[in-house]
């Protein structure tokens, strides 16, 4: 079942997508007349709140190699297979291969799954971290949809929401006058991610024959055949061209057309 190994990134993918959401994100410090004294670009990492917390804990002598807020962290915190969204097992993607004219690249229906992220904005003033929230709250309503690229070499491609599902607030204001403030907005997420097996191979069919005959049996009773014989064109393109031959009854076995009948295909790749 697992013999052929197989990797499409499906989970590193969105993860990159939605943390490309807020990479540019900034804060303003201004002065009582509103004048801007300064931008900060606000920093982000995947990362547990835990360990950011844990990191803006630890004591340090210089100033320049400890950890500064504003900050953003992300992480996954759920995965669940969506029934809702199942995709038929029937379903299956092809490309032709460029160069190759008698076979496809083949691509069966993923496995979907509810992803969850939370977001955290980490800012030591309440106006920081409002800053932060007003600039994402409006871009989703409830949901941002974002196109990804679920497997670029088959280009299938799916348009996906990012929805927000709540917003919670924390404020560390408590402890002694050597603890660091930490207010913290935890933004929480659901997404959908496409999981795919590895792209199979299939070949093209580029003959078919129909055999028509009479209630019995076709093999010494056929009136008609047709076939159709196609072929590819030679870059790869899926082009294709077919000639079809049609033989009578008399042409057959010398007998005279008949009445009602069935036709029985079959196909040659």
């Amino acid at each position: 079942m697992f013999e052929n190994h197989f990797y499409n990134e499906s989970t590193r993918r969105m993860v990159s997508v939605f943390g490309s959401i807020f990479n540019d994100m900034e804060v303003v410090k201004k002065d009582s007349a509103g004048k801007v004294l300064q931008k900060i670009k606000v920093p982000l990492g995947y990362a547990p709140r835990s360990k950011v917390l844990a990191r803006l804990g630890e004591q340090t002598s210089d100033p320049k190699i400890a950890l500064k807020l504003p900050r953003l962290s992300f992480e996954i915190s759920s995965m669940e297979y969506d029934a809702n969204a199942r995709v038929s097992k029937h379903k299956n993607y092809t490309k032709v291969i460029t160069g190759d004219t008698l076979q496809l690249n083949k691509l069966g229906a993923p496995a979907v799954y509810k992803v969850g992220f939370e977001l955290n904005l980490l800012a030591s003033t309440q106006d920081e971290a409002l800053q932060l929230l007003e600039q994402i709250l409006p871009m989703f309503q409830p949901e941002y949809t974002v196109t990804i690229k679920d497997i670029p070499s088959m280009n299938i491609t799916t348009d996906t929401p990012i929805i927000l599902e709540s917003v919670t607030m924390n404020d560390d204001y408590e402890g002694d006058l050597v603890t660091r403030r930490a207010i913290i907005y935890t933004l929480s997420f659901s997404t959908r991610i496409r999981y795919y097996r590895g792209i199979g191979k299939s070949k093209q069919i580029l003959q078919t024959e129909v055999d028509y005959s009479e209630n019995v049996d076709p093999t010494t009773h056929k009136f008609e055949t047709q076939k159709i014989v196609g072929t590819t064109t030679s870059d790869g393109a899926g082009g294709f061209m077919g000639d079809m031959e049609s033989m009578s009854w008399g042409e057959l076995d010398g007998g005279g057309g008949g009445g009602g009948g069935r036709g029985g295909g079959r196909g040659r790749k």
